[in-house]
């Protein structure tokens, strides 16, 4: 089974592959999309919606897993997340691919053992639980594959 996990933004979109077989969990690849403050917001998410539909193609997920927005202290930050988060919606709609939303509790807590863990210590679970060479960089790729991670081990699909 391959996951392609996501951690939902419009100037850095992060993402992760995993692939699970049995209980073995195999990291592939992450990274991340990003964009510029000099690009308008409608190009931007055209950008963004066409990055991650080349994701799709070239890993062909059997499912995708992505952060659910939480809380933003800044309205117009949320209002850009939720567009950018709604055009990978529709990416992942449109390839017909089974999706499950995870909250950041969620995410840290499976991860981490503590809901409100900081992202050095996202970034530094990942690095261990999927026996990579060294920390996950930028931290919104970290958190994709934490993202991916939950899916991966939840105990019912």
């Amino acid at each position: 089974m391959t996951i392609l996990g996501v951690d939902p933004g419009y100037g850095i979109l992060g993402y992760g592959v995993l692939e699970k077989n049995g209980n073995k969990i195999k990291h592939i690849t992450h990274g991340v999309i990003t964009t510029t403050k000099d690009i308008e917001m409608p190009d931007r998410l055209g950008y963004i919606y066409t990055e991650f539909v080349k994701l799709i193609d070239k890993y062909s997920p059997d499912v995708c897993a992505i952060e659910s927005l939480f809380f933003y202290n800044n309205s117009k930050t949320a209002i850009h997340v939720g567009e950018a988060r709604g055009v990978i919606l529709l990416a992942i709609s449109q390839k017909n691919i089974p999706l499950k939303e995870f909250t950041p509790y969620q995410v840290k807590n499976n991860v981490t053992g503590y809901g409100r863990a900081d992202k050095k210590q996202v970034q530094k679970m990942m690095k261990i639980l999927l026996a990579l060479d060294e920390v996950p960089k930028p931290d919104d790729a970290a958190d994709a594959l934490a993202v991916a991670w939950c899916y991966a081990v939840e105990k019912a699909y």
